[in-house]
């Protein structure tokens, strides 16, 4: 035993499996980034489907996301004839990601027609699109806590896949203002297109760093084989919910999903409405810039404060505040400098929240006696699945109220995109944080005995 957990140590430690690792986090944010920042705005402005239509699909969408994320999370834990070669994870991983490179392109390829049509297009072709995504995403997530078992590994881990990750952040972001041409529906799908080839690329780089080790095998069909019965659905459920600590961060992380998603895709609009059309190339550079320069700063901090959650939490609060200038800058220049002190907190979340996560694990799995991560992994795709409807009601309620479909260029439709741009993110930052605060109760020297109880238990 104590050769295996050698053996696999030796293996976490590997940049070059931490840095394939981390192009899963590019993948991620790539594809997230262009569908979270375009989907309303294609289909609002450029396919003329009433706002309230979008939003209603992207809700229906969230609801269908309430089942589907944490099934997915926990029907992939379950063992599979391919599990006793490939792992638990790896097939999923390996499906997941080819297929929903090419569903993306599905999203923006529907046509300009009738508002029925095309509301059925944008239901259909994202619930596809998603469901694919949970496929790969919930597994490629479930992998972290059981690959990088150790404190220092996944602080190592989480670093590099912040750098790589930060850039598809920015390819996510700032690649659509290089193709996509407001008034050009077929320039959206274009970008998709391009989309779809870098994720496959990108998939093929990421393969090696989620293949499972021989020990995370033998380990995981010893814990198969020992199980006394299969644990429901529904008690995994309960037992998830029953996690304070887990239920903590899942709070936050929905909360900043909605206004992260929030801000980028009113970027767009700001662009073309607030800016006079002008391309948002350098305003969501600005945030690249910032995210990356505030990576070190927050690797720094983590040397002095032990606790993820205390930082995560840190970071949520400089989001918060951060958000606020976006409400008020009136030039270009303005918006870039505004956006690239955002990215100074939005790197350091990004960072921080697999291995705050990861912690929340450790507890669950020393509680639990068995390492079942899908299903928790499963609710986080949830929460961030069900920011979009957050997103979508906020822009219809904003746009309905500010008269956008008439005069999208007028005083109160620009007053309106500065408010889902700056102030209700502000205010869901700010909301997730307090309640967060309020709940969680993980203290680094419970999580020292939680990861000696692990290694004790071949965990």
């Amino acid at each position: 035993m104590a050769k295996a957990q050698g053996s696999h140590l030796v293996a976490e430690q590997k940049t070059s499996i931490m840095a394939s690792y981390g192009v899963g986090k590019f993948l991620a944010e790539f594809l997230t980034g262009a569908f979270a920042s375009l989907v309303f705005k294609f289909y609002e402005t450029e396919l003329g489907l009433p706002a309230g239509l979008v939003a209603l699909a992207v809700i229906l969408y969230s609801v269908w996301n309430a089942a589907n994320d944490p099934l997915i999370g926990y029907l992939s834990s379950r063992p599979t004839p391919l599990a006793k070669k490939y792992g638990r994870r790896f097939p999923w991983i390996f499906l997941g990601t080819l297929s929903c490179a090419l569903a993306f392109i599905f999203v923006f390829a529907a046509p300009k027609s009738s508002p029925g049509l095309v509301f059925s297009w944008l239901l259909v072709s994202i619930c596809v699109y998603d469901t694919l995504y949970s496929t790969w995403e919930v597994n490629y997530q479930s992998l972290f806590p059981d690959r990088f078992r150790s404190e220092g590994s996944r602080a190592k881990a989480a670093g590099i896949g912040t750098l790589i990750g930060v850039f598809g952040v920015a390819g996510g972001a700032v690649l659509p203002t290089l193709i996509v041409r407001y008034g050009e529906p077929a320039s959206y799908l274009v970008n998709a297109s391009i989309f779809a080839g870098i994720a496959l690329a990108a998939s093929l780089l990421m393969f090696p760093g989620t293949k499972e080790t021989k020990e995370m095998i033998e380990r995981y069909l010893r814990q198969e084989a020992e199980r006394k019965a299969k644990p429901s659905f529904f008690s995994q459920l309960k037992e998830a919910l029953a996690s304070r600590n887990f239920l903590a961060f899942i709070i936050l992380y929905f909360f900043y999903q909605s206004a992260t998603i929030s801000m980028t895709a009113s970027i767009h609009y700001v662009g073309d409405y607030i800016l006079g059309g002008r391309s948002t190339t350098f305003i969501f550079a600005g945030m690249l810039a910032g995210a990356l320069a505030g990576i070190p700063l927050w690797l720094g901090l983590k040397r002095i404060v032990p606790s993820n959650q205390k930082l995560l939490a840190s970071a949520a609060g400089s989001l918060a505040l951060f958000c606020l200038p976006l409400m008020f800058v009136q030039s270009y220049l303005g918006f870039v400098a505004s956006m690239f002190v955002w990215g100074l907190g939005f790197g350091g979340f990004w960072m921080l929240m697999t291995p705050a996560m990861a912690d929340v694990i450790d507890e669950i799995v020393v509680k639990t006696g068995k390492r079942d991560d899908g299903v928790y992994i499963g609710f986080r795709a949830l929460a961030g699945r069900l920011a979009y409807a957050v997103q979508a009601l906020s822009f219809w309620i904003v746009h309905s109220l500010t008269g956008f479909a008439q005069q999208p260029r007028s005083d109160l439709s620009q007053l309106g995109i500065r408010l889902h741009t700056a102030l209700i993110p502000a205010c869901l930052l700010s909301a997730g944080l307090l309640l967060f605060l309020s709940i969680n109760r993980l203290k680094p020297e419970t999580l020292k005995n939680y990861r000696e109880t692990l290694k004790a238990n071949g965990l």
